[in-house]
């Protein structure tokens, strides 16, 4: 990376509020981070005394009025999160390009309905019986499609992922490596002293745009479908179980558990380590904080909850605030008690 600030600035459609025009810029870091050749920026007024001290050359600002040391050249621009976003793609890593064909160490059956022109199929990747694989797609090396498994355009799939027989992926689906769509749900019962399997013959389908961090596991339905809905984000290890219905552009985050059957409304959004136990009902719009868990159906829109188990935030933090007052009241109690001779 070689720029100047005038250049960043015409890249992110900014405006230029002080700072040397040609000062040479030739890398990207964090507020913390950056030192007198970087680009940084500034998207969250939390980060405001990292700001104060940064010694980046340049920072993308969202408003005129910052506290900034005077050595750094500041950019004002309407998000700079989507504008540092901008200069990464400039000057990042850039991913493979896509190159149509099949590898010849790859498999693809026969039947499989896989064009060579339009499809990218890597390495030691395999594409079973009836599968079929939309043009613009690419499936990473070492990941199986299942058989009778549908994958729609321009999706990327990567390495060692497996798409079990059956389920349905949408168009422009991202899937990082070590994923694993449609493996069994846990579905058993306990017969004359033994745990009795019970089979797991629904499909996973997963909408369009929908985006599945490593690792992560969908467990194909008992029976009908689990569901993701279009434009969701799901991050790494992420345990989502048989039954599930996802709504729409949710956000879910690291080491989520999700338990069988239980549907899930639009605009969810469940922090990291969020527990969500079975057959329950989670409302349009409601944000679950890191590590709560969720044992009962929530049914009003727009909460926010917190705690083992999940509650309103305003309840949750009374509740802390009364675990915290509670060891000097027994200290109190036992004053008393003392004074009465108790």
């Amino acid at each position: 990376m070689k720029t100047t600030v005038a250049e960043i600035a015409e890249l992110v459609g900014g405006k230029l509020l002080r700072g040397e025009s040609g000062a040479e810029l030739s890398n990207f870091a964090a507020l913390d981070q950056a030192d007198a050749g970087c680009v940084s920026f500034f998207g969250n007024p939390k980060y405001a005394e990292q700001l104060a001290t940064t010694n980046a050359g340049l920072v993308l600002v969202p408003v005129e009025e910052v506290k900034a040391p005077e050595s750094v050249a500041l950019v004002l621009v309407e998000n700079p999160v989507l504008a540092f976003d901008r200069i990464i793609k400039e000057f990042g890593v850039e991913p493979p390009a896509f190159e149509a064909g099949v590898h010849e160490a790859a498999w693809v059956d026969p039947s499989a309905e896989v064009d060579p022109a339009e499809v990218s199929v890597l390495p030691s990747a395999s594409v079973l019986t009836g599968a079929k694989i939309g043009k613009g797609t690419r499936i990473g090396a070492g990941t199986v499609v299942g058989e009778n498994a549908v994958i729609g355009e321009d999706c990327e799939i990567g390495p060692n992922v497996s798409i079990r027989e059956g389920c349905i992926l949408g168009n422009r689906v991202i899937v990082h490596p070590g994923v694993v769509i449609g493996g069994d749900g846990f579905g058993f019962e306990f017969v004359e002293g033994r745990h009795k399997k019970i089979d797991q013959l629904g499909i996973v389908r997963v909408e369009n745009d929908v985006e599945i961090g490593a690792s992560t596991t969908i467990d194909r339905a008992r029976f009908g479908e689990t569901v993701i809905g279009e434009g969701t984000k799901i991050d790494n290890q992420v345990q989502i179980a048989h039954n599930v219905v996802i709504g729409k552009h949710c956000i879910i985050v690291a080491q989520v558990g999700i338990s069988g059957s239980t549907r899930i409304g639009n605009y969810v959004t469940l922090a990291a380590q969020t527990g969500v136990a079975g057959h329950l009902n989670i409302a349009d719009q409601t944000t679950c904080g890191g590590r709560s868990g969720v044992i009962a159906s929530i049914d009003e829109p727009g909460g926010t909850y917190f705690g083992y188990p999940a509650k309103p935030l305003k309840e949750d933090r009374r509740e802390s605030m009364w675990l915290k007052q509670l060891g000097g009241l027994i200290k109190r109690v036992k004053a008393l008690e003392k004074k009465l001779g108790m």
